[in-house]
């Protein structure tokens, strides 16, 4: 492996400064994907969280359907 990186650092060498910007953002776009690839969804976890929401959801719906209830009943009043 030393070997490669003794390699890669010669041919760094000979790169022009717009090459450096390029090799700087493929770097960067190494590290990005090791660090999302290794992502690890806890399926149990998302599911009681969905339910959580879905419950508060349902509650937040019904309590506003009956605020929108109250005022057409006070529009038809006026």
């Amino acid at each position: 492996m030393l070997a490669l990186k003794d390699l890669l650092r010669q041919e760094i060498e000979h790169l022009n400064e717009e090459q450096l910007k390029q090799v700087n953002d493929f770097i960067a776009f190494l590290k990005f994907r090791s660090r999302t690839v290794n992502l690890h969804i806890n399926t149990s976890q998302m599911t009681k969280l969905y339910e959580e929401f879905a419950e508060e959801d349902r509650q937040m719906a019904e309590e506003g359907l009956d605020e929108y209830a109250e005022l057409l009943r006070q529009e038809d009043l006026k």
